[in-house]
């Protein structure tokens, strides 16, 4: 179950909070190579996509950082062994670096479903992502979250981009990912209410723009155990695969504390109270945020969705995590923020990735050596967690 965690008191509690990691598997080389059947065989708590080539896991609820950074790990360790035994690891990045996105290499040839899908999206859907999931069980809460991270989704994908390569070659975006994956349906609106969302979703279910209930592939929607009526939690989809664990946990902080600010100052934070545009007017400002995000991450120009005003993705985060460092120091997050500061400085893994290929390490090295950075971090922080499970490391 999701909700809030902890006790009243004049102390925001923590949000009950878990992620749904989607990983390519492939030759320590950089070359993609399916498993997911077998994998989900092996493994219960592995699921399959449609195509063979990226396999799932999720983490159960919990609020707390240090108890989720051993959630995304443990699962890992225990897949590592049974990929090395196969010749095979884990790759970074969102789409195939490497290839080959011209065929699909369907997990269960006998699902209808997955024939659905390939028949209607062909590989613009096999990619590898993270879901960040906030638990938030009062429906006024919840949808005042989802306007506030739909309007605010763009600097979530600035700091997670990690797809500018596809079938070897540069594609000219940070996150292609994004650009390729077929947002369902075309136009989601900005929720006014749990009532609008059920109305909504029952007149695209009449109309076939949905396929069912989970067919709505959007940058924020709302989840639960029987939608559109039953709701726990909202659903931040539009990250690219954080393959560093920290990095996805600083960017979950920073995606929970604005929450936490919207909940103790709604009249500030919700889009619907504090904004010069209308509702349609903010759906068009998210999208449009989230295509200039895809295509330039931190560099990206973004209408800021309070006054219309241009800003860069990386002045607009850096005045966010300015404004929630008191809340932040509040909560003990300070430290699990701390990775954010880097990224902005540095970089994020599309741009460090794109400035190697541009000084001439080619596409697959770019993704090898990448693979082999992610296992030793993992290592790394397994290693920390043992000395010190309270800690986050640097």
């Amino acid at each position: 179950m999701f909700g809030m965690s902890g006790t009243a008191s004049s102390q925001p509690a923590l949000l009950l909070k878990g992620f749904e990691v989607e990983l390519y598997t492939g030759r320590p080389d950089g070359t993609v190579v399916g498993c997911s059947a077998e994998a989900a065989a092996a493994f219960s708590d592995f699921v399959t996509e449609p195509d063979c080539r990226n396999l799932e896991y999720t983490t159960p609820p919990d609020a707390g950082y240090a108890a989720q950074l051993e959630l995304l790990l443990e699962p890992r360790r225990r897949l590592r062994p049974w990929l090395v035994q196969r010749g095979l690891t884990l790759l970074p990045g969102s789409t195939l670096s490497t290839g080959d996105s011209h065929r699909f290499v369907r997990s269960d040839p006998s699902n209808p479903y997955h024939g659905y899908i390939e028949a209607t999206y062909g590989t613009r859907v096999v990619t590898a992502s993270v879901h960040i999931n906030l638990g938030l069980t009062a429906m006024e809460a919840l949808f005042a979250a989802c306007r506030l991270l739909r309007c605010e989704a763009s600097l979530l994908l600035a700091l997670s981009a990690c797809s500018p390569f596809l079938d070897g070659v540069r594609t000219g975006a940070h996150s292609q990912r994004w650009l390729q994956f077929p947002l369902t349906p075309l136009r989601v609106p900005l929720f006014l209410s749990h009532q609008h969302y059920i109305d909504w979703v029952q007149q695209q279910l009449t109309l076939g723009t949905m396929q069912n209930v989970r067919h709505l592939w959007t940058s924020v929607r709302p989840n639960g155990d029987d939608r559109p009526h039953d709701l726990n939690r909202l659903e931040i989809r539009i990250c690219d695969l954080l393959a560093d664990p920290l990095e996805l946990l600083a960017v979950t902080a920073f995606a929970e504390l604005r929450v936490l600010q919207l909940l103790a100052d709604p009249d500030r934070h919700d889009p619907l109270r504090a904004s010069c545009f209308s509702p349609e007017e903010l759906a068009e400002l998210a999208d449009a945020n989230d295509r200039s995000a895809a295509r330039t991450s931190l560099e990206a120009p973004l209408c800021h969705w309070r006054t219309g005003e241009t800003v860069t993705a990386r002045n607009w985060i850096a005045e966010e995590l300015e404004a929630m460092a008191p809340l932040a120091a509040q909560l003990g997050l300070t430290a699990w923020l701390a990775p954010l500061h880097r990224l902005l400085q540095e970089g994020n893994q599309a741009m460090r990735w794109l400035a190697a290929e541009a000084a001439g390490t080619p596409v697959p090295a770019l993704v090898a050596d990448g693979a082999a950075a992610m296992e030793q971090r993992e290592a790394l922080l397994t290693a920390g967690l043992a000395t010190d499970p309270a800690r986050p490391l640097g």
